[in-house]
């Protein structure tokens, strides 16, 4: 605007008295960085034109996946009732009495708390309710120290704290006169410690299994996508290259379905295809909500 102003209509500052290009032509080359800002963006632009019919329903679609992996858990326990006594009690020494109140409070607890993250309501209730159950179900069936099951749990966390982010958001007021932090600060944290946890499962995807070229391939790639999910540059591109990443390995590596009933990895895998449909579901509210105030992507906006 300057130039425009100033200097831009007698032609000055920019001529080279050689009659070699100006500054300003030696300058406006693209570099690098710029040119693959301007291929994401494209990108990002066909994304939009692509989700604008399934866009409205993304919360809510995100919203039932996140809480899936706990309606399956309850349902598995109910029809596996007397396999999780038994295993409570003579393998973590649990006393009878008290296993079948963990049983029934864990139940209850992902039901009512699922329900209430799909319609959303007391959205912060059930949230704490659900992170209730998966502290608890890490100490009650011995998993705390098992690196797969703390990543996999520290993503679906980080999928909780999404769903908080997004009550948040549509919230249109708050209690007067209560001392509270500002909704647009509580906001801001969540959705990045949200993003921030929401990346850990791919982090136990890369050190777990053995490596093959596509392997690295896929780790790499998304690597890059993690990283940039966390910084929150491109966020929105990076959670759809993590959600098209974790929907294809779940379809192809945990096929529970392809099981018998009595192969000792079915329920294994079923457990492991629904808690990745739960992070999937968190990248989905990151989709739909963006990366949040800290982040590159916003801080673009304010430059």
């Amino acid at each position: 605007m300057a130039q425009i102003r100033g200097t831009a209509g007698y032609h000055l500052g920019n001529q080279n008295p050689f009659g070699g290009p100006g500054r300003a032509d030696a300058t406006n080359d693209p570099s690098p960085l710029d040119a693959i800002r301007e291929q994401t963006s494209k990108i990002e632009d066909w994304l939009d034109t692509f989700s604008d019919p399934v866009k409205p329903y993304l919360p809510a679609i995100g919203r039932f996946l996140i809480v899936v992996t706990f309606l399956e858990d309850a349902l598995r326990i109910i029809t596996q009732w007397n396999d999780q006594l038994v295993y409570l009690r003579d393998y973590r020494s649990i006393p009878t009495g008290l296993t079948h109140l963990f049983l029934l409070l864990n139940v209850i607890a992902m039901v009512i708390s699922s329900v209430l993250v799909i319609v959303r309501k007391h959205s912060e209730y059930a949230v704490a309710g659900l992170l209730g159950v998966v502290v608890t179900q890490a100490l009650g069936y011995g998993l705390i120290f098992d690196l797969n099951f703390f990543l996999r749990n520290l993503s679906v966390m980080g999928g909780l704290l999404m769903v908080l982010s997004d009550s948040w958001v549509r919230k249109r007021f708050a209690p007067a006169g209560l001392p509270q932090m500002d909704e647009k600060d509580r906001k801001m944290y969540f959705q990045l410690a949200g993003r921030v946890l929401l990346i850990f499962l791919f982090v136990g995807f890369v050190f777990a299994g053995d490596w093959s070229f596509w392997r690295v391939l896929v780790s790499i790639i998304g690597f890059l996508a993690c990283i940039m999910v966390v910084v929150g540059f491109k966020a929105k591109w990076s959670a759809v290259m993590l959600v098209v990443i974790l929907s294809i390995f779940n379809i192809f590596v945990n096929n529970f379905w392809t099981l018998h009933a009595h192969h000792p990895q079915k329920d294994f895998a079923k457990y492991d295809f629904f808690q990745i449909l739960s992070i999937v579901g968190g990248l989905l509210l990151l989709v739909n909500m963006g990366p949040g105030q800290f982040s590159v992507d916003e801080k673009k906006k304010v430059y």
